[in-house]
């Protein structure tokens, strides 16, 4: 009974392996944390001060911190749904995300940034602004362009649009949206970034929208079919 029992197990780990063997992709996080954790810990002083004039009009507001930290919640959403649902949004996704994470590096390495936007001291104490408080002793002012909590949020939403998952579903578009507003403003009220951090991010997005989601995706299918007609046809020679 134990040896039976045994091989079921191997044999259930065995599928799961295959089922959900796309995990591979998620690897990438062994290259995007060490790199980003080395940017905090290297650019502190020395940067490219990015600023814009409108950006001292924006008012600080501490409420803006809960949709900014439900961005970790939003963007994990967004990976491990598409992750057990949809192999092919999951990969849209995944190559949309760390694309565009990896040109965030890339900049941040080559061209040092940062600003000096943050407010010295609160007009006011509570809960919100002691979790800024923790927010910006745990995250430097540095390595904000494009803004990842932008882009990745652009990505979601765009992922989740455009997902037959969500065809019809109202409700969680309408939420995604409000959600994904939401935390572009609160990267800018909680000055966090600038606004040229959000139209970079903006700008990125659309860039990798069009090959992501206009032209790779439309032309891989089309690739596909011209490669089986011209295997038919050498099929079809050789019988002849």
């Amino acid at each position: 009974m134990q040896i039976r029992e045994t091989k079921k197990q191997k044999l259930t780990l065995k599928e799961l392996c295959c089922q959900y063997r796309h995990v591979w992709v998620l690897a990438y996080c062994i290259l995007y944390i060490p790199w980003f954790a080395w940017l905090e810990q290297t650019v502190t002083k020395k940067f490219h001060l990015i600023t814009m004039p409108a950006d001292l009009k924006i008012p600080f507001c501490e409420y803006f911190i809960i949709p900014y930290l439900l961005w970790f919640a939003y963007v994990a959403f967004g990976v491990l749904y598409f992750f057990f649902r949809s192999k092919e949004d999951y990969y849209k996704l995944c190559a949309f995300l760390f694309t565009g994470m990896t040109v965030f590096l890339i900049v941040s390495t080559v061209y040092p940034n940062g600003h000096y936007l943050r407010p010295l001291a609160f007009e006011r104490e509570n809960i919100f602004t002691e979790l800024v408080s923790w927010l910006y002793r745990t995250d430097t002012p540095t390595n904000l362009f494009p803004s990842i909590h932008v882009y990745n949020s652009l990505g979601v939403h765009i992922a989740l649009m455009h997902s037959t998952c969500f065809q019809g579903k109202k409700a969680i578009r309408a939420v995604s949206f409000v959600l994904c507003v939401s935390i572009v403003l609160s990267t800018m009220f909680l000055k966090q970034h600038s606004i040229f951090d959000v139209l970079t991010a903006f700008g990125l997005a659309f860039v990798m929208y069009y090959v992501i989601y206009r032209y790779t995706y439309k032309k891989v299918p089309a690739l596909l079919r011209n490669s089986k007609r011209e295997k038919g046809h050498v099929l079809h020679d050789l019988r002849l």
